[in-house]
């Protein structure tokens, strides 16, 4: 009898880690396979990568975590399959995450297989599309939730000590974890579990979390605080386009087959016993969701609330059909999930040519997934644009250096961070990296290694031929090589100038400008 109660609990193990194995397997399929190839990086991740070749305690645009990963990456290759593997990695692991908490949850393989397909077939493919912090930020929110769920089933303070280090990881990667802790203080005191207030290793767990995160709060304070500047100017020109209304319903899109699943995990902590020491979760929602929506954020700034709630729900619809007849109703309730998300599937992955889009553009703005952060509608998602005209723009910047003679003596000065990381990733003729005065680029001009004699620069679609009169007296020679023509690409009409020849200090007047933005700031 006991063998076979052993061999039975084997094979449930077996079972568990077999679902978790084609969840995985499942996951990399979608990260990889369902990017369209007409598109290209994204802007944001041109910026991350070259965060890597300048390894800091800090950066203006986000905490040092990302700048070590993109060292990483160059160390493999630096390659399009190296990009997307880490936000892939960290979508792999919030599944496990996930698959964890159902277990701790008391949870079987319905649950399990529940709670991987809403987490599968939800927000968090688009998000692990890129490589931008956003994966490893929601991996670092659940993370801490599961330390929290362990201590509050255990009252171990091994786990607060857990929760501690996810948090200070989930800090070096993105600032945005420290809403669930806002959300988390409030939570506690309001709840039996206040009594936490006085156990020695909370102070100590966030003693360690402290320790971890010095460097950067240091480096931040040598600097001058830039994250308060980058948060100022976010909000003066991104979120002041953010209705809250439109945060709020945006959430509803996030999950479309396994809203009832988060529902039921919501009412799970109040309507079963088990649950209720959980209330503190809901709590912690309510506070979070509350900041987030008094401040504008981005709507995918509370992606990280939700996996725990759709394990509760998914461990507490197992119970509730786990009686008579209501067992048939398993199989319907797994598969809502996945036909609610397959119709909508080429809304949230790039899969669609930008025509193609286009051409069932109502569709798109139906969900407002065409709104910009102008607040306007356009003809395609801004994240796509964003991923297009990159190759072509780099394409003109080599034709213009293979008319310069002195590339060591030449700089590509450009007007935003996605145009010089481009560059830098796809040009096959620079020496010297392409700079801007834009974000942590200001800080990397090479002014001190040599004098500059010639100029490549790439400017937006505002400027005009116009606009380049003034540099005239300056260089021997200024002309036009080329511009971005794609018509779907949001840098459409950037243009590329050469300047040859300079007839004055370009290194003093570049100094002055950098100088005077800093000062600015």
């Amino acid at each position: 009898m006991m063998h076979l109660t052993k061999t039975k609990s084997t094979d449930t193990r077996h079972k568990h880690y077999l679902v978790l194995i084609i969840f995985i397997v499942l996951k990399i399929a979608l990260q990889y396979f369902g990017i369209n190839s007409v598109y290209e990086l994204h802007r944001d991740e041109f910026l991350h990568l070259d965060l890597g070749r300048h390894l800091a305690f800090g950066y203006t645009s986000v905490p040092p975590l990302t700048g070590l990963l993109s060292g990483l990456i160059y160390l493999l290759g630096n390659t399009v399959f190296w990009v997307k593997f880490f936000p892939t990695l960290f979508g792999i692991l919030l599944i496990y995450v996930v698959w964890k908490v159902v277990l701790e949850l008391g949870g079987n393989l319905f649950a399990a297989i529940l709670a991987l397909t809403s987490v599968l077939f939800s927000i968090f493919i688009r998000l692990d599309m890129l490589y931008q912090p956003n994966s490893l930020d929601t991996l670092c929110w659940t993370l801490v939730l599961y330390y929290v769920i362990k201590y509050l089933h255990t009252e171990n303070d091994r786990w607060l000590y857990f929760a501690a280090v996810s948090f200070a990881v989930g800090f070096l990667n993105k600032y945005n974890i420290g809403f669930l802790i806002l959300g988390l203080i409030p939570s506690f005191l309001l709840t039996t579990k206040r009594k936490i207030i006085i156990n020695k290793h909370l102070y100590y767990s966030a003693g360690i979390a402290l320790l971890l995160i010095s460097p950067n709060l240091i480096w931040q304070l040598l600097n001058g605080f830039p994250v308060f500047q980058h948060l100022r100017t976010l909000s003066e020109t991104q979120l002041i386009n953010v209705s809250r209304l439109d945060f709020l319903k945006e959430q509803l899109y996030f999950f479309p087959g396994s809203l009832f699943i988060i529902f039921f995990g919501f009412l799970a902590v109040f309507t079963h016993k088990g649950f209720k020491d959980y209330r503190l979760l809901f709590f912690t929602f309510v506070f979070t969701m509350s900041i987030f929506t008094i401040l504008r954020a981005k709507n995918y700034y509370s992606a990280g609330l939700y996996p725990v709630f759709i394990a509760l729900g998914a461990v507490y619809l197992e119970k509730l059909l786990s009686g008579g007849g209501l067992k048939y109703l398993r199989i319907p309730v797994l598969l809502i999930p996945v036909a609610a998300f397959i119709p909508i599937l080429s809304l949230i992955l790039p899969f669609l040519t930008p025509q193609e889009i286009t051409d069932r553009k109502e569709s798109f703005d139906k969900f407002n997934l065409t709104r910009w952060e102008d607040g306007k509608l356009h003809n395609l998602p801004q994240d796509y644009a964003d991923m297009l005209g990159w190759k072509e723009l780099s394409g003109i910047v080599d034709s213009a250096l293979t008319l310069v003679d002195e590339k060591e003596l030449t700089v590509i000065q450009c007007d935003n961070y996605g145009q010089a990381g481009a560059i830098n990733f796809y040009s096959n003729e620079t020496i010297e990296p392409a700079v801007s005065l834009n974000a942590d680029y200001i800080n990397w001009y090479p002014l001190d290694k040599f004098e500059i004699k010639h100029v490549i620069l790439v400017k937006e679609a505002n400027d005009s031929d116009k606009d380049r009169l003034e540099e005239r007296p300056f260089f021997d020679e200024v002309s036009l090589i080329g511009e971005i023509k794609n018509p779907f690409a949001r840098e459409t009409g950037t243009r590329v100038y050469l300047l040859k020849g300079a007839k004055l200090s370009v290194n003093s007047i570049v100094k002055s400008e950098i100088a005077e933005r800093k000062n600015r700031r």
